[in-house]
């Protein structure tokens, strides 16, 4: 048993660790500021078990980056309860928010009136897409709720790390290029499929040349939602020499149909690695967009060596 001096049996009090003084001691954790805007994820593409459960992973990532984080989800072809629509998931924030001031009212807390945005709704696309950022706007002024809307989430060094990972995972690249094995299926040429048209392609040629760096072989981006471009660039990285050819998806998965990227591979000729999915940049990128629109010091992120 203990006294109010210590243990009774003699044995050590593990104390708490003081903190370190001066500029070299660690930073508060960062947390979401009470009554921040909530983080909705606006998910494209059919509602689905399989992207729901991405989206899902998405927001567990940013949740995990920031504690504290009013994170949701709303699918742009969503109408029902278990895949809720982005206009829905916005009406219901607003009036939550409008529920928690009245409840604070009433039990006599001096608290403001709320304004600024109701949310923060980030696009779960890797590149623009004129197309889906004209149905996250229409269904944002729909709703009739104060939100702000921000870029997708790429071009970003981690989206080249992101790719680096998925080539790596197929076996058509090397994990690390500073450990000198070789890979016998590895790419010598990389196809990079993007949707959107021509902007998105652009924007994907960035990361591109990101991951160009990192494999030391030639990278192009392509429409796969234009016919016949992935066949025709596959031609032009042939003539340049490359003989073998890999499909990188620059896609997160439910904006585009699987079954057009397999489609596109075997048109091409080449193998294919899996779209980025819930990779963990995926969920820090989406967490980076919603505090950089509220001007709070988001998390360091770092794009880190493929092993």
């Amino acid at each position: 048993m203990s006294s109010p001096t210590g243990p009774a049996s003699g044995l050590p009090v593990r104390m708490p660790r003081p903190r370190q003084p001066g500029r070299h001691r660690r930073p508060e954790p960062l947390v979401a500021p009470e009554g921040a805007p909530a983080l909705v994820l606006a998910v494209p593409g059919a509602p689905s078990a399989a992207s729901r459960s991405l989206a899902e992973d998405v927001v567990s990532i940013a949740r995990s980056e920031l504690p504290g984080l009013d994170a949701r989800i709303g699918y742009l072809d969503g109408d029902d309860a278990e895949f809720p629509s982005l206009r829905t998931v916005l009406s219901g924030a607003a009036e939550e928010r409008t529920v928690r001031f009245e409840q604070a009212r009433a039990a006599g807390a001096e608290v403001r009136e709320p304004d600024g945005p109701v949310a923060v709704v980030v696009p779960l696309l890797a590149g623009p897409d004129s197309a889906l950022l004209r149905q996250v706007r229409q269904a944002v002024m729909d709703s009739r709720v104060a939100a702000e809307l921000t870029d997708v989430l790429g071009p970003h060094p981690l989206l080249a790390e992101a790719l680096h990972v998925r080539l790596s995972e197929a076996g058509l690249a090397r994990a690390d290029r500073a450990r000198l094995f070789t890979v016998a299926t590895a790419a010598d040429g990389i196809i990079l499929a993007s949707v959107g048209g021509e902007e998105a392609v652009q924007a994907a040629g960035i990361t591109g040349m990101l991951l160009a760096a990192r494999l030391a072989v030639p990278v192009m981006a392509a429409a796969l939602d234009q016919e016949g471009a992935i066949t025709s660039i596959a031609e032009q990285l042939r003539s340049s020499g490359s003989q073998q050819l890999a499909l990188a998806p620059y896609l997160i998965g439910p904006e585009i149909d699987s079954a057009l990227l397999a489609a596109a591979a075997e048109e091409a000729g080449c193998a294919t690695a899996e779209a980025l999915g819930a990779y963990p940049a995926i969920g820090k990128l989406a967490l980076a967009k919603y505090t950089t629109a509220l001007g709070i010091a988001p998390p360091q992120q770092q794009g880190t060596p493929v092993r």
